[in-house]
């Protein structure tokens, strides 16, 4: 009941959010959240570290932008195109990745997607280092009009609720327990009779196909697409974003993604604050060294919270509990 009762809350204060926050801001959140979680299934729950995770969310936001731009197709059909590609070079980064593991495995998909970057670098139709501007909102089901921000506000909402309950179905399935089992003790699992590099590659997959959703909805939602998010520093934050939340916890890539994007678009802001409360004049330099600050939050993690801030808070409750219950 506690559970159900902190979803409705969180669902309730999500509805309401853009009626004082920027819309496009909350955006931004919800489709890196989305990308954080769909990252997290392979991490925390598979024990698969991937680097190629921008060409995932890059190239489904670039075929995205270019479905509904150049191919004129309606909005729903461009969100397919996306996943669909990015589903699509899953599956082929997975089969060559996937029998390899450890820092082999990591390797592989990070030399993968630097090709995928440079393609997307030299390709006519991607823009290169200006990026595929210009991409329409469009029509979501030929009637509902998503120029308005708070329209297309909920229609992401609704994306990111569904990429969400996917991904929580998913791990509570006995296919999510086959992966918990992999990521435990791989041995075993081989002994149980599990074909393991199948059930790597499905999870591979699933996770590309979720990340690509992110990015399309992102390029929808900002109407450009750029080298940013193919670069291999997208793959090295979504890492962060997950180990800052909490690895291998549900909620934790979420949190992890709300403050690592609040920093990279509010650091200025409470920078020039700091330095108005404090009258020290360094602080007004702060939006310019949001690499510094979100490396140094990384340290103190890494240092005090070993895992993360919702992992931590959770193994404190355990404690709390197993204490009462002793008593």
């Amino acid at each position: 009941m506690n559970k159900k009762l902190i979803i409705v809350i969180l669902l309730i204060l999500a509805l309401a959010a853009p009626f004082g926050v920027y819309p496009v801001f909350l955006m931004k959140m919800l489709c890196f959240a989305l990308f954080a979680c769909a990252f997290n299934l392979l991490i925390g729950y598979t024990g698969l570290l991937s680097f190629g995770h921008a060409a995932f969310l890059g190239w489904a936001g670039y075929m995205c932008g270019q479905a509904l731009k150049v191919w004129g197709l309606p909005t729903e059909l461009g969100l397919v195109v996306g996943t669909a590609t990015a589903a699509l070079i899953g599956l082929v980064m997975g089969l060559l990745a996937i029998r390899r593991q450890g820092i082999y495995f990591t390797m592989i998909t990070l030399a993968l997607a630097q090709m995928l970057f440079f393609v997307a670098l030299q390709a006519p139709f991607t823009g290169g280092e200006d990026g595929l501007q210009g991409v329409p909102r469009g029509k979501l089901l030929g009637f509902i009009d998503l120029g308005n921000d708070l329209t297309l506000y909920y229609v992401v909402l609704a994306i990111a609720v569904f990429g969400f309950a996917l991904i929580v179905r998913t791990i509570n399935s006995p296919f999510g327990q086959v992966l918990k089992a992999i990521k435990e003790n791989e041995p075993r699992a081989i002994s149980l009779g599990y074909d393991v590099a199948r059930y790597k590659l499905l999870a591979f997959v699933l996770s590309a196909a979720l990340s690509g959703l992110a990015g399309s909805t992102k390029t929808l939602v900002l109407g450009f697409e750029t080298l940013t998010d193919v670069h291999w520093s997208m793959s090295g934050l979504v890492v962060l974003m997950t180990l800052v939340g909490g690895l291998g916890t549900i909620v934790g890539p979420i949190v992890g993604a709300v403050i690592i994007i609040m920093l990279e678009n509010k650091l200025g802001d409470i920078g020039n604050w700091l330095a108005s409360v404090t009258h020290i004049d360094w602080f007004n330099t702060l939006g310019d060294s949001v690499t510094i600050v979100t490396g140094f939050i990384f340290i103190v993690c890494v240092l005090l919270f070993r895992k993360g801030i919702v992992g931590e808070i959770l193994a404190l409750t355990k404690k709390g509990q197993t204490a009462s219950q002793g008593h």
